[in-house]
């Protein structure tokens, strides 16, 4: 069942939680940029080399790590070139010159959604001087695969990674070491953060010491944390506002076993980025002073989901689609379609004979939203048809929610029922999203009655709520998941 691999689902539902607003994931993101174990952030770089026999922290900072990406007619092109020198200073002549260049080749299968990047090495060089030995790279074969799925509100992927290193020494009786690595990386990312988990197993054939192993996983996550600022004089215009705070971590552990040297242990490194702050806007509706979505409600406002310009919010009348619909579009942030629509000045078209394009600039805006995530098939119609100003039902919330997650093919096969009792009436439609919402957390029946109520309208409240649990699990439950509960599960 979905509950047992999404172990997140009970991560509490607190006032602060992690989102993020205009800034890029490579940002500020600390990162693993290879498959050596290595850790960096604005300022410096850390990798643990075991060329000797044993470990060595070797480190540099970013003026000597200089790690680019290119894109262009369908290849990405990856380029590292490092200068390191021993951290402990016990040998200050020993030091690591690297510098790589890999070549992806991308296919995108536009139908369903995803994209392969199969890599190859172009262009190698390394020397590691360690107590006065040179290791000099003699020859460097790399394959590394990426399967990049990308849905609606998230990018999904994995990769594997194969690598055969060869050095000899500079000795005059030249000593041969051998590294075979095989790597496996999962991550996601999304406008609201992003994770990455990395693996590698390192087995060395050394001429002197024989055979052994070093393990290495590394973790870096992106979070962005939300919290309320009360203002702290009494007569300020406002009692109070949201604050982004941007936060970026990466953990390295080596585990390795030398025999010959009878040493055996872990080596950890860790380090982040400096946070960045940004203030937002302050809603003042009059409706909602007791309000219990009152927080929910505001968030999504100063994040910019909603930009009612009036001073009542209405939280108990009924949720109409095209609203719910262009504040999905703007939570999981389809600006970079948008932006794409205006450079290339792309007239606005109707989607459904029931939904006019606007006219005014106030409105050109939300159906830009509305169009993307029509054309991302997260919304649907029926019969040409869109119906914006009706109720949005229950059943409509879960699937758009689950469609833009891109989870709806993880609900069991069809056939299945859900445990709710009233659900003859889910329509079939509906049933992957209602049945992967409750898996999720992100949306539950009623626990009294047990009834999931399908058609049963949403307030604004109510839908409100929803988009918010549904962010909390692109940033939270995603980031749990795909760090500490593969961590754990991967020791």
């Amino acid at each position: 069942m979905l509950k047992k691999r999404f172990t997140t689902i009970a991560t509490s539902l607190a006032a602060t939680f992690a989102l993020t607003l205009a800034i890029g994931v490579n940002e500020t993101e600390a990162k693993a940029p290879d498959v050596y174990g290595g850790i960096m952030n604005e300022y410096e770089y850390e990798e643990v080399v075991f060329l000797s026999g044993e470990p060595i922290l070797f480190r540099g900072t970013i003026k000597n790590v200089k790690i680019n990406e290119t894109i262009r007619n369908g290849t990405r092109t990856e380029t590292h070139s490092l200068k390191l020198v021993r951290a402990d200073g016990q040998s200050p002549d020993d030091e690591l010159t690297r510098t790589f260049s890999y070549v992806y080749d991308i296919q995108s299968n536009a139908a369903i959604g995803q994209n392969t990047e199969n890599g190859t090495i172009r262009s190698m060089k390394e020397e590691v001087t360690l107590n006065g030995i040179t290791y000099v790279l003699e020859d460097y074969q790399f394959s590394n695969g990426i399967l990049r799925d990308l849905r609606p509100a998230n990018t999904y992927y994995s990769g594997n990674g194969i690598v055969r290193k060869i050095y000899e020494t500079d000795e005059d009786v030249p000593k041969r070491v051998i590294v075979e690595l095989t790597s496996r990386n999962d991550g996601y990312e999304n406008f609201w953060g992003a994770t990455e988990t990395k693996f590698t197993d390192a087995v060395y054939q050394h001429d002197e010491l024989g055979t052994f192993t070093v393990q290495s996983r590394v973790s870096n996550s992106k979070t962005k944390t939300l919290t309320y600022e009360e203002s702290l004089p009494s007569l300020s215009s406002f009692e109070g506002g949201y604050v982004v705070v941007t936060s970026s971590d990466v953990l390295s552990e080596y585990t390795y076993d030398i025999p010959e040297n009878e040493l055996s242990g872990q080596v950890e490194l860790a380090t982040s980025y400096s946070d960045r702050i940004e203030r937002l806007v302050v809603p003042k509706f009059r409706d909602l002073a007791t309000h219990w979505a009152k927080p929910d409600i505001e968030k999504l406002y100063s994040l910019g989901v909603y930009k009612d310009e009036s001073n009542f919010f209405s939280p108990g009348t009924p949720m109409q689609r095209y609203d719910f619909a262009v504040a999905v579009a703007k939570a999981i942030d389809l600006r970079v379609e948008l932006e794409e629509k205006n450079k290339k000045n792309t007239a606005a078209k109707s989607l459904f004979s029931d939904v006019k394009v606007p006219t005014r600039a106030a409105e050109k805006e939300d159906y830009a939203y509305f169009a993307s995530i029509v054309e991302k098939d997260v919304i649907r119609g029926e019969n040409g048809m869109f119906k914006p100003n009706n109720s949005l039902t229950r059943q409509q919330a879960a699937s758009i929610i689950v469609r833009a997650l891109g989870l709806e093919h993880r609900a069991p096969d069809p056939g299945y029922q859900t445990s709710y009792l009233d659900d003859a009436r889910i329509s079939d439609y509906a049933r992957d999203g209602v049945y992967i919402m409750q898996e999720l957390s992100i949306m539950m029946g009623d626990p009294t009655t047990n009834m999931f109520n399908p058609h049963k309208p949403l307030t604004r409240a109510q839908a409100s709520a929803i988009i918010i649990r549904f962010l909390q699990y692109l940033e939270e439950d995603l980031k749990v998941n795909y760090r500490d509960d593969v961590l754990l599960f991967n020791q």
